[in-house]
């Protein structure tokens, strides 16, 4: 009896990858999310279009669709140059599977007024990410607001 019940936990688990996966999928989130606002705040835009497949988009408020990591790199050399800092991610809520995995946030930045002083901004952020073969994220689409 007892080699019965063990046995079933284990297929259960087996079975039931979403429940350890769903914990997996939000920690990989907020790891891409934390290593992508590193590389934003160094103005690093080689190492943001690192973060992003071959065929990427990115889909920003300006409806300038960049596509691949060079456009994308060339879309936040803009921002750095116009003096966006201090970029945070902060996570709501994350999910999918072994291959594709979403990601919602809120984002807040630090950008120049009229008069060029500090002047906060912030929206709403939807990622999806592809899993690499060693368990990475890597951005297939983002769109923010």
């Amino acid at each position: 009896m007892k080699l019965a019940q063990t046995s079933a936990l284990v297929i259960c688990l087996l079975c039931a990858p979403g429940i350890s996966l769903a914990a997996d999928v939000k920690g990989d989130v907020e790891k891409a999310y934390a290593a992508w606002d590193a590389a934003f705040n160094k103005h690093d835009e080689k190492a943001i279009g690192a973060s992003y497949v071959a065929t990427a988009k990115l889909m920003p408020p300006t409806h300038q669709v960049a596509s691949g990591p060079a456009e994308i790199e060339k879309f936040f050399a803009g921002l750095f140059a116009s003096g966006v800092t201090d970029h945070k991610l902060e996570m709501i809520d994350a999910g999918g599977d072994d291959m594709v995995v979403f990601g919602t946030a809120k984002w807040s930045a630090t950008g120049k007024d009229k008069e060029g002083k500090p002047s906060p901004f912030s929206g709403l952020a939807t990622h999806v990410f592809e899993r690499q073969a060693d368990g990475s994220l890597k951005l297939r689409l983002q769109t923010f607001n």
